[in-house]
């Protein structure tokens, strides 16, 4: 492994620097924040429309999928306190050149923040039924919660925590005013509108809902501003998952069974919401349901994203000065402002949500594959911090956990893959071959000196 001990100039200038102040209710209502978002309130529609009522056990397949993913990151998790989230990982546990490939695709796959935004707008359209542009409603959401984290990574931790408790309840009344009203018949099979797009309908739902019961893991990015990182976040990724899918799994059952397969497919939750809440409820459920979901995932996005890209910035793949922190907010301002600008770009050139899930999806699972595989170099990268880790388990256990998280991403892949225009998957290969001669450019010119970015919690 090569990574060298370096000193910056402006000390103002690091993820060492960051405030320390998320606890464990912080980094809770982060991850739930992060997981309840476009996913269920977007994307459900879409599975519908792969699978039918059979969406319900989609979601359970995608939750699995997940989870399968997160237990590499538990055990990382468990272990270091990482100031730069996953490139930290890449760096410590694979290398320099894993490191610096990393980063296009990082900033080029969070063109997904836009989905929250483009979501945010479509329902509160709905809601109020104003003739409004919506790309000037969605950039004005996205605007609002781009300021509101330049001041500060504490106040937009107080507005989550809030938001989240507001959620959970429009959540609950969905399947309580919901579940009495779906019809059963068919609910869990024996129909013909179960799996209506065969296994393949099946998988290819799974898989994009994945993007609904996955989030938690990006608290791993909060570990510079988290008070006690390697007791928290560990528990905080299994559990919020599991509770979460387990609401999805409802949540959909109720999507898809209480109105025809065929007038949601491809819909927001709005024509069933429309269906089930008397008046009051409906405005309740879409603003603290809908609404909240989504900018409080996209709050918990702007809120982390910066992160990598920020120790990206110590270690010389990118210029020091785009890593600037504010003397007195301790956020990252000119990297906010950069992911800003990234999620506008789809949102003012109306580019479709599937699409961009699309997109970010491919070009996201093979470096999620390779962040599991990492998780073997734990003993020897970090032998003393292993031996202290919270998370511990054998060798051989150790390559088993990484195989099978590995072994998600490529399924999900191949998936992926098989159901894109050949154009979308050779483009993001090309954007992955592309990135890893960056990587080898800028290392053969001399500008990297990485610095450790992990450390004991």
């Amino acid at each position: 492994m090569d990574q060298e001990k370096t000193t910056t100039e402006n000390q103002n200038l690091g993820t060492a620097d960051l405030k320390r102040v998320l606890g464990f209710g912080d980094l809770m209502s982060m991850a739930c924040g992060q997981i309840i978002g476009a996913g269920i309130m977007a994307l459900v529609g879409v599975g519908i429309a792969y699978t039918g009522r059979s969406v319900n056990l989609a979601f359970m397949i995608a939750a699995l999928l997940t989870i399968m993913m997160a237990i590499p990151m538990v055990f990382i998790g468990g272990t270091l306190r990482l100031r730069g989230g996953n490139y930290t990982i890449l760096a410590s546990l694979m290398g320099k050149i894993w490191a610096g490939a990393y980063i296009p695709i990082y900033v080029l796959g969070n063109i997904s923040i836009s989905i929250y935004s483009i979501s945010f707008a479509t329902y509160f359209i709905g809601l109020t039924g104003l003739a409004i542009d919506p790309i000037l409603v969605a950039s004005v959401c996205m605007t609002t919660f781009y300021i509101l984290n330049i001041f500060g990574i504490q106040g937009a931790a107080f507005l989550q925590n809030a938001m989240v408790v507001i959620l959970a309840a429009a959540l609950v009344a969905f399947m309580a005013f919901g579940v009495g009203k779906v019809n059963w018949n068919g609910a869990f099979g024996g129909d013909a509108n179960w799996m209506t797009g065969g296994l393949n309908g099946l998988f290819m739902a799974s898989v994009t809902l994945t993007y609904a019961t996955g989030g938690a893991t990006v608290i791993l990015n909060f570990g510079a501003e988290a008070k006690n990182p390697t007791k928290d976040v560990p528990i905080i990724i299994i559990v919020s998952t599991l509770a979460i899918a387990a609401v999805y799994a409802v949540m959909s059952t109720v999507a898809a069974g209480v109105l025809p397969v065929s007038e949601v497919a491809g819909k927001s939750l709005l024509l069933v919401a429309k269906e089930i809440f008397p008046a009051g409820v409906y405005e309740f459920f879409i603003i603290g349901g809908a609404m909240f979901a989504l900018t409080t995932t996209l709050n918990a996005t702007l809120g982390h994203v910066t992160k990598p890209i920020l120790q990206a910035c110590m270690d010389g793949w990118i210029p020091k000065k785009f890593g600037y922190i504010h003397h007195k907010y301790k956020t990252p301002v000119v990297l906010l402002t950069l992911f800003y600008v990234v999620g506008m770009v789809p949102i003012l050139f109306n580019i479709s949500l599937s699409q961009i899930t699309a997109l970010v999806q491919i070009l996201s699972k093979f470096f999620t594959a390779m962040l599991a595989i990492s998780i073997i170099n734990l003993p020897k990268a970090v032998p003393e911090l292993w031996a202290k880790a919270r998370v511990h388990c054998s060798t051989g256990m150790l390559w088993f956990v990484a195989l099978l998280g590995a072994g998600s991403q490529l399924f999900q892949f191949i998936v992926l893959a098989s159901n894109q225009p050949a154009y979308i998957w050779i483009g993001n290969l090309c954007m992955v071959s592309a990135s890893f001669v960056y990587a080898y450019l800028m290392n053969k010119a001399g500008k990297v000196h990485m610095e450790v970015s992990y450390e004991a919690a």
